[in-house]
């Protein structure tokens, strides 16, 4: 990536996997905008609060993001990247999942940039 913006946006999507990795939603929280609307790769959907606890529920063993790329509009960026995410869910059961990722982030009035969107798309393997 070549723009400051792109590598910008590429660090805060490190350090949410980062969040996940060491199960840190302290890390994660302002990441997210107040009003985000998160579309699991499952169908579901989860505003802010919801996915902050059901992350701080979760135990992460691992999270690494592959292949990202980062396109600029202005005040937006959309990341797209696939990601490799072991751990435990909130009721119990392991997993080990592969999946494509788009968020949409916004770079908000106080001048930080926090993802608004965030939508999880399943792959066939």
């Amino acid at each position: 990536m070549s723009g400051v913006t792109e590598k910008a946006i590429a660090a805060l999507e490190e350090q949410w996997a980062t969040a996940e990795r060491t199960n840190n939603t302290e890390l994660e929280a302002p990441l997210l905008a107040e009003k985000l609307v998160w579309i699991d790769v499952d169908g579901s959907v989860m505003d802010r609060a919801k996915l902050l606890a059901e992350d701080k529920a979760t135990k992460y063993s691992s999270g690494e993001i592959e292949d990202l790329h980062v396109t600029v509009f202005g005040g937006t960026a959309i990341a797209r990247y696939a990601y490799k995410v072991k751990g435990i869910s909130p009721q119990g059961k392991p997993f080990d999942s592969y999946h494509l990722w788009t968020d949409t982030w916004v770079k908000m009035p106080n001048g930080k940039w926090q993802c608004v969107a965030s939508v999880g798309s399943p792959v066939k393997k």
